[in-house]
């Protein structure tokens, strides 16, 4: 990323751009400023935005092929195309001859970095992965945005909002709006009658510039995937009325019990192949990276993992299994089933 911001500061462009990888938010981000950078706001005539995977390359060769109008350059986005992972020859041939006119701008989820777009790209442009952010980097992305804000923040207070809200960017950036909101000073509420300042002294604490561990309780949303972490962690630890407490919970925020059971299952799958990747004697990075998962959760992943033996966790997931071939087949109510897994497990 270091190399696009060079790009934007010097106002000196590549012909063509990938961004890829799993979080958005940075994808997002970038993508606008390039194109800010780029194409001066307003300017619809040099710019066009393609999305979806039934885009016509010779559609995009022709418009690159057509000179901008009264401008340096003519921009073409092209978002999930799938070019990357599927054989495109004429638009990557077309790629290492292009005027410098004409600029490409490509989003994408997945790459093949094999295929000759890949290829290609590297070979005339810039690539940047846009990966999932490690556990400091989020830290210091959250202080830099509660700083600019004029709030303050504990690290352990940020590392709670992880371990609540998740560690996508995207969702992040919204919680912490909220978070913003929720803690603004009295003085930012001028006027209004006698009512409407009881309801907001209720809402809004009292002069408190610090984020604290419970104004993300009360205004910051629970993740699902942390409330069947938390469900998880108290089957282990035999904690059966905590267990039901939080399938209770998800029930009332209308979770299908068989999205529950899925989730469940998929959490102890998960917990022994981070158990057999420890006994192989993998670190948390490899682990994140083999796993698929955020180092943050890896994290988690690998502490709770311990809490089980390998023979247990085959057993629950077969036991997931046969629940949901009884609900599918009628022969088990759905609630009922998910019930009967979290009772056995927790006993």
């Amino acid at each position: 990323m270091k190399s696009l911001n060079e790009d934007i500061k010097s106002g000196t462009f590549k012909r063509v751009y990938l961004l890829y990888g799993e979080e958005a938010y940075l994808k997002k981000q970038y993508k606008n400023r390039l194109t800010k950078a780029m194409i001066p706001d307003g300017d619809t005539m040099n710019y066009a935005y393609y999305e979806g995977k039934g885009i016509n390359p010779a559609e995009l060769i022709d418009l690159a092929e057509t000179m901008p109008f009264f401008a340096e350059r003519r921009l073409i986005v092209v978002e999930n195309s799938n070019f990357f992972k599927n054989a495109t020859p004429d638009l990557a041939d077309y790629l290492k001859s292009m005027p410098d006119t004409a600029c490409f701008l490509f989003v994408e989820n997945e790459v093949d970095k094999r295929g000759k777009m890949y290829k290609a790209v590297k070979e005339k442009g810039r690539i940047v992965e846009m990966g999932r952010q490690d556990e400091k980097t989020l830290i210091y992305w959250i202080a830099g945005h509660v700083k600019r804000e004029g709030r303050q923040i504990k690290e352990s207070t940020i590392r709670y909002l992880l371990s609540k809200s998740g560690t996508d960017m995207e969702n992040l950036e919204k919680e912490l709006e909220k978070l913003f909101t929720y803690t603004l000073p009295e003085e930012a509420f001028p006027g209004g009658n006698s009512a409407d300042s009881g309801e907001r002294e209720a809402e809004v604490p009292k002069q408190s510039r610090e984020i604290t561990v419970e104004d993300i309780d009360a205004i910051c949303t629970t993740q699902i995937s942390n409330k069947i972490f938390d469900m998880v962690e108290a089957v282990a630890a035999k904690q059966q009325k905590k267990a039901l407490n939080y399938y209770y919970d998800l029930l009332a925020l209308k979770e299908p019990p068989m999205r529950i059971l899925y989730l469940l299952a998929r959490q102890f799958r998960l917990l022994l192949e981070v158990k057999d990747l420890l006994g192989r004697g993998y670190d948390k990075a490899q682990i994140a990276k083999t796993a698929k998962l955020h180092p943050f959760v890896a994290g988690k992943y690998m502490r709770q993992c311990k809490t089980f033996s390998k023979a247990e966790l085959r057993v629950i997931m077969e036991e997931a299994a046969g629940m949901e071939e009884l609900v599918k087949t009628g022969r088990l109510n759905d609630v009922m089933s998910v019930e009967i897994f979290i009772v056995k497990f927790s006993a």
